[in-house]
C-alpha cells in the first residue's frame, strides 16, 4: 500500500487537476467582464456580448471533455458532467447549423457555405457518441465495484452470505501481470477474441469506494457464459485466485464479472 503522505499527494494533484482553469479560459472570461461592462455602458451590442459568452461556455466544456472523455481515469458522476458537456456542444452546433440554413434558405448564403456548419456538428455528434459509450462503461464498472464493495462488507459482518454474492477461489494466494498476460493470450487462441477486460489495476471508480485495486483485473464476463466457465477453469487449474460475481447489486441492473487476483483491500488511514 502507498505511503499516506504521497496517497494525499496523489489525491491532491487529482482535485487540483479537476479544479484549475484551463489559461485560455480564464483569458476569455476576463474579456467577458470587460465587455459586460462595455455593454452596460451602452457602447456595446448585447449581441456580441452573448456570443462571446456562448464561446466561453463552449470552451469550458471542451477543457471539460479534454479531462474526461479523452482523460484516462473517471468516475461515475465524472461521466454525467461529460455526457451533459457533450450535449451541450452537439446543440449548439446544432443551433449554428439551423442559423446557417436559414441563410441559405432565404438566399443570403451559398449552400457551399455549409460545409464548415456540417462538419462541425458531425463531429459533435461523433464526440456525443464516443461520450455515452464511455459514460455505459463507467457506469458497468462502478457496478462491479458496487459488488465488490458488498462482499467485502459482508466478508466482515456476515462471511456465511458470501456465498450468495460471489464463488470464491483462493488458489494458492499469487496473482501478477506476468500470469494475466499468458491468461489473456490463451483465452485469445481459445476463443478469437481479446479478454474483456473492465479494469486492470487502479481506476478512479474503486479509488472513490475506497478500494486498492492495484495488482487486480476485472473481466466483464458472466461467470455462466461459455468464455465464463473456460476462465474460471482456467484460473482453477492454474491456481489463480477469483471471485466470480453472477448476481448484481440488490436494485442494480448490470455488475456480474469475475474479479482474477485476491479481494481488493481497503485504503485505511493512518497506521
Amino acid at each position: 500500500m502507498r505511503f499516506l503522505p504521497a496517497l494525499f499527494l496523489v489525491c491532491a494533484s487529482c482535485v487540483f487537476a479537476q479544479t484549475a482553469e484551463p489559461p485560455e479560459v480564464a483569458r476569455a472570461k476576463a474579456g467577458i467582464e470587460k465587455m459586460r461592462a462595455l455593454v452596460e455602458a451602452g457602447v456595446m451590442p448585447r449581441a456580441q456580448l452573448e456570443k462571446a459568452e456562448a464561446e466561453v461556455a463552449d470552451a469550458e466544456d471542451a477543457a471539460l471533455l479534454r479531462k474526461t472523455l479523452y482523460g484516462s481515469d473517471l468516475t461515475e458522476d465524472q461521466a454525467g458532467d461529460m455526457l451533459a458537456a457533450a450535449q451541450r456542444r452537439v446543440d449548439r452546433r446544432k443551433s449554428a447549423l439551423d442559423g446557417a440554413k436559414k441563410l441559405v434558405d432565404n438566399g443570403v448564403a451559398s449552400l457551399l457555405s455549409l460545409t464548415d456548419f456540417l462538419e462541425e456538428y458531425d463531429r459533435a455528434r461523433k464526440e456525443y457518441d464516443l461520450a455515452e459509450s464511455r459514460v455505459r462503461f463507467t457506469r458497468e464498472l462502478t457496478r462491479m465495484a458496487e459488488a465488490e464493495q458488498l462482499l467485502d462488507e459482508k466478508l466482515a459482518q456476515a462471511p456465511e452470505q458470501t456465498r450468495e454474492l460471489a464463488d470464491r477461489f483462493d488458489g494458492d494466494g499469487v496473482f501478477s501481470m506476468v500470469m494475466f498476460a499468458r491468461i489473456e493470450s490463451d483465452f485469445e487462441k481459445h476463443f478469437g477474441h481479446a479478454l474483456p477486460v473492465s479494469a486492470m489495476g487502479d481506476t478512479a471508480v474503486h479509488r472513490s469506494l475506497g478500494f486498492d485495486h492495484r495488482g487486480r483485473v476485472d473481466v466483464a464476463i458472466h461467470p455462466d457464459q461459455p468464455e465464463g466457465r473456460w476462465l474460471l477453469q482456467y484460473l482453477v487449474d492454474h491456481q489463480i485466485p477469483y471471485f466470480a460475481f453472477r448476481h448484481a447489486v440488490p436494485g442494480k441492473a448490470t455488475g456480474a464479472h469475475i474479479h482474477i487476483g485476491p479481494m481488493s483491500t481497503r485504503f485505511h488511514l493512518g497506521g
